[in-house]
């Protein structure tokens, strides 16, 4: 384990120290939930601080990961700046509206929060073209030292995480993450809902391609076309959720 972590930290020493504070972040704000009567929406309020935070430092430390094979593209640390300055910024408004008591998302009830919203909003979309540029990369630059499947699934992955990150806009268009309606019953902690359509679930599924795939890829599958097949499979996957959660069902349950 630590010479993995120190061939992470050599690959983008910036996404890893970004990465590392950002799931210490997640493990303190996670104790501090044990202890905390605080709730939003009867819901746990440092609940979503703390997958806030995992969600963002396992995709800074994947994208470290990635970024270390593009050792001939000069502007890499303008993309490493865009995730730590846009996604650090989602990340502690996340948790200052927490310990607050208050929305950080949908949150338009003054001037002030809808604009931070917008803000947040802006950062992650920003976050994320600049992600799918670094995969326009991985389409056109030389790689002669990865397995095409691997490089494949390097592709794929980026391409479904994007575009199921850019989901995010629906959410925040929707008001809520939820469709066809509200409260009933959810999944511990996740807070998925069990009864109604919950547009998370396809975004959550679509973002984690980016680990998936190349993991399956470089560990099980070792060639190209199981590779491609999973991808269609996998993207199909989280469009299913998707287009079920926006007719109000949720897949956990026959409405």
């Amino acid at each position: 384990m630590i010479d993995f972590l120190a061939s992470l930290k050599s690959r983008n020493e910036y996404l890893f120290y970004f990465g590392m504070l950002c799931l210490l972040s997640a493990g303190l704000l996670f104790i501090k939930s044990r202890f905390s009567e605080l709730q939003i929406n009867e819901v746990n309020a440092w609940h979503k601080p703390v997958k806030f935070a995992l969600s963002m430092g396992l995709f800074s430390l994947t994208m470290g990961w990635y970024t270390g094979y593009l050792t001939t593209y000069r502007h890499l640390n303008i993309y490493n700046w865009t995730v730590i300055i846009g996604l650090g910024f989602e990340v502690f408004y996340v948790a200052f509206q927490a310990a607050r008591g208050q929305l950080s998302h949908y949150n338009t009830s003054s001037a002030l929060y809808t604009s931070l919203t917008a803000a947040m909003a802006l950062a992650a979309i920003a976050a994320t073209l600049y992600t799918g540029y670094i995969g326009v990369l991985f389409c056109t630059g030389k790689f002669p030292e990865l397995p095409d499947y691997y490089l494949w699934a390097i592709r794929l992955g980026i391409f479904i995480f994007v575009l199921f990150a850019l989901e995010g806009a629906a959410i925040g268009a929707n008001g809520s993450p939820g469709v066809g309606g509200t409260g009933g019953r959810a999944l511990p902690f996740l807070n998925w809902s069990l009864t109604h359509g919950d547009l998370r679930i396809a975004h959550f599924i679509g973002m984690h391609a980016l680990q998936v795939l190349p993991l399956l890829a470089y560990f099980v599958f070792k060639d190209v076309k199981p590779v491609l097949f999973t991808g269609l499979v996998y993207g199909v996957l989280a469009l299913f959720c998707l287009l079920l959660a926006l007719n109000g069902k949720s897949i956990f349950h026959s409405n």
